[in-house]
């Protein structure tokens, strides 16, 4: 039996087991905020200690550590693959809206319950997986292996893989990256939106309510200028042309699968969505001050200076109105060549456990796979169905986690492997 087919068989015996440590991880809150990920990290480091393995621990922040690993492989030089994922979660504002629970890690058959079971902790299991593997054949393979599972991906990635990165030197950069995060077994993201984060702030003459002719109130003028900030949903992004021929018919009608009726054409656009207002003190006063967040999704093409001009001139009209960037949580678009061998080793596989050959698309909420394209990395994402993350009764396909474990595993596999 050839040893890629060893590797498959054992895929195969343990899905069980690849089930039961999923559970494990969801069971082991991590909710960001707080952030506190020490349990989810012990599950993981005892995964890995089961196989082997003696990971690492690497904690500027002692309640969001972050587990780490590595390898060199038997065969010598080669490329360096980097297994990416993250274990903190969205939090559970309403736990009693869930009805199984939103840490139980309850399967029912099909699916496996839980806070962060979609986004990412199916993902980072898999990687996990893969990376346990793989350890156990290293000496057959060429190059080497990373493996991080980090914190702080859901607040900005300071303390996970951007930490890791900008002061571990090359040891987490790679020469490529695999990550799960949730994005349908129908595509592989190669790029993804970029976030202009804003904070407008309205001054006004405060007054009684009876007065309005004299003022109308920050309030008013907020939601005036909330719905000029709309028309920024009009413009259309100049795609580069690398990215452009990806997004063809049949691209796009699964980008519409995957992330709903609507999503071809907001990859292409700008989003505005607009967060807490805190404004006025008495319904019958008129508000003297009011403060809103903008969140603004920026297409590949788009860039900040350019979404920034047209603001200034909508505050011709608004002189009230001032704006602060916040700058920690705003980053460019990015992309990387989709025209990558890894990429279509990644396809490969995919097809062979789904039967489906996945299309090159671009994502619409951020990750930390920005850190690596910003620098040149080849960096791709290939997870389960994104449909029911970070809302009520999250839940993950078992047959759709199990894929992912297989394509990562055997993705880095046939990269490395020369035999």
């Amino acid at each position: 039996m050839s040893l890629r087919k060893e590797i498959i068989s054992e895929l195969e015996a343990n899905r069980e087991s690849y089930v039961t440590f999923l559970q494990q991880l969801i069971r082991a809150a991590s909710p960001n905020p707080s952030g506190d990920t020490t349990e989810a990290a012990r599950v993981i480091k005892g995964y890995l200690l089961e196989n082997g393995i003696k990971p690492e621990i690497v904690a500027p922040l002692s309640h969001a550590p972050n587990v780490v690993a590595d390898f060199q492989g038997g065969k010598g030089g080669g490329q360096r693959v980097i297994l990416n994922g993250h274990i903190d979660t969205y939090p559970v504002e309403k736990p009693d809206a869930w009805e199984k629970g939103p840490y139980s890690g309850y399967n029912d058959g099909s699916m496996i319950h839980g806070r962060g079971a979609v986004d990412m902790k199916a993902g980072t299991a898999a990687s996990v997986i893969a990376y346990a593997i793989l350890h156990k054949k290293a000496e057959s393979l060429n190059g080497s292996v990373g493996l991080m599972a980090v914190s702080d991906e859901e607040s900005g990635g300071k303390w996970g893989t951007r930490y890791l990165i900008e002061n571990y030197g090359n040891r987490w950069l790679g020469d490529v990256v695999l990550n799960g995060e949730p994005g349908g077994l129908q595509s592989i993201r190669f790029g993804e939106k970029g976030t202009l984060r804003i904070t407008f702030t309205v001054e006004a003459q405060g007054l009684n309510g009876a007065y309005t002719f004299l003022s109308r109130g920050a309030n008013i003028v907020a939601s005036r200028l909330i719905n000029k900030l709309l028309q920024l949903e009009d413009i259309e992004s100049p795609l580069p042309e690398e990215v452009r021929k990806h997004f063809n018919s049949r691209a796009r009608k699964i980008a519409d699968n995957i992330m709903g009726e609507g999503a071809s054409e907001v990859l292409l656009k700008p989003t505005v969505n607009i967060g807490t207002i805190h404004g006025g003190v008495k319904v019958n006063t008129i508000a003297e001050r009011c403060v809103f967040e903008a969140d603004i999704r920026l297409p590949i093409g788009l860039d900040a200076a350019t979404i920034l001009r047209l603001i200034d001139q909508y505050l011709v009209d608004f002189p009230q109105a001032s704006y602060k960037v916040q700058e920690a949580a705003s980053n460019p678009a990015n992309f990387c060549t989709a025209d990558h061998p890894f990429a279509e080793t990644i396809a490969k596989c995919a097809e062979e456990f789904t039967n489906f050959k996945p299309v090159m698309l671009a994502g619409l909420g951020g990750t930390d796979c920005k850190f690596y394209r910003y620098r040149g990395i080849p960096t791709f994402v290939y997870g389960p169905s994104p449909k029911g993350m970070g809302g009520s009764d999250e839940a993950v396909s078992i047959d759709e986690f199990i894929a992912v474990v297989k394509t990562h595993t055997l993705a880095a596999w046939d990269y490395l492997y020369k035999g």
